[in-house]
C-alpha cells in the first residue's frame, strides 16, 4: 500500500520527502540518539521513526512534526507555506481585485 501511495506522488514530492527524511536522520545522530530513544520520547514506535527517516511518504504529519519537535527543529517549519512569502499566490490574488476607475474631472470652464 505504501508502495503505490509513494509511486503515484509527484518526482519532486517523492524526494523533498526523502531529503526531509534524511535530514531528520542527520538530526538524531547529532544529537547522539538511537532510533529507540527517539521514538519512546515521541511517542511512536521504532518502525514508524523508520519511515520517516527513510522517506516513506505515508506517515501523519502530526507525527513527523512530533519527531522535529523532540530535535528543536518544530521552528523551521513555521515558514511551510506561509502565506507572507507566497508571492504566487499574491499576484493571483491582486489580479482578481476589482480595478477602480476614476470619473473623469468635471469640466469646470466657464
Amino acid at each position: 500500500m505504501a508502495q503505490v501511495i509513494a509511486e503515484s506522488l509527484p518526482l519532486e514530492v517523492r524526494q523533498s520527502v526523502q531529503r526531509l527524511g534524511e535530514h531528520i536522520r542527520t538530526a538524531r545522530l547529532r544529537r547522539q540518539l538511537s532510533t529507540q530513544e527517539l521514538a519512546q520520547a515521541c511517542g511512536i514506535g521504532r518502525r514508524t521513526l523508520y519511515r520517516i527517516e527513510n522517506g516513506e511518504p505515508g506517515v501523519a504529519v502530526g507525527t513527523l512534526l512530533a519527531v522535529l519537535w523532540k530535535l528543536g527543529l518544530l521552528n523551521t517549519v513555521r515558514a511551510v507555506a506561509n502565506p507572507d512569502t507566497d508571492e504566487h499566490g499574491k499576484i493571483l490574488e491582486a489580479a482578481r481585485r476589482p480595478q477602480r476607475v476614476r470619473a473623469s474631472a468635471p469640466d469646470n470652464d466657464f
